[in-house]
């Protein structure tokens, strides 16, 4: 039986100050010193890609040896989200497949 550990109290831990990102093309806040994966966590979803076959994917091993949190961060496919701390003005998109945008997937779809 395993017991639930209690979140610390303040003990002189802080939050980062809080940054604007897009996920998605929707603006939400995140802080300095978060990962990519979790602002996109907090951001209410688990899946941060999908792969070729359409199955979901998301964080696994949360220190960039699996592969499985790829996104597209700034234009750039394939970025580990784990081991990416975001940053003021950062353009994060859930990844579908090899690199193109979820919310391309429809244009995509309609092209092939």
């Amino acid at each position: 039986m395993t017991s639930r550990r209690p979140r610390l109290a303040a003990h002189g831990l802080e939050r980062g100050a809080p940054v604007t990102v897009t996920v998605d093309g929707r603006p939400t806040t995140a802080y300095v010193g978060e990962s990519v994966a979790v602002a996109l966590m907090a951001d209410g979803e688990l899946t941060m890609r999908t792969t070729a076959g359409g199955e979901p994917r998301g964080l696994f091993c949360g220190m960039g040896v699996c592969y499985d949190c790829i996104v597209i961060v700034d234009g750039v496919p394939g970025t580990r989200a784990c081991i990416t701390w975001v940053r003021e003005g950062m353009d994060i998109a859930r990844q579908d497949g090899p690199g193109y945008r979820w919310a391309d997937r429809s244009g995509r779809d309609a092209a092939d």
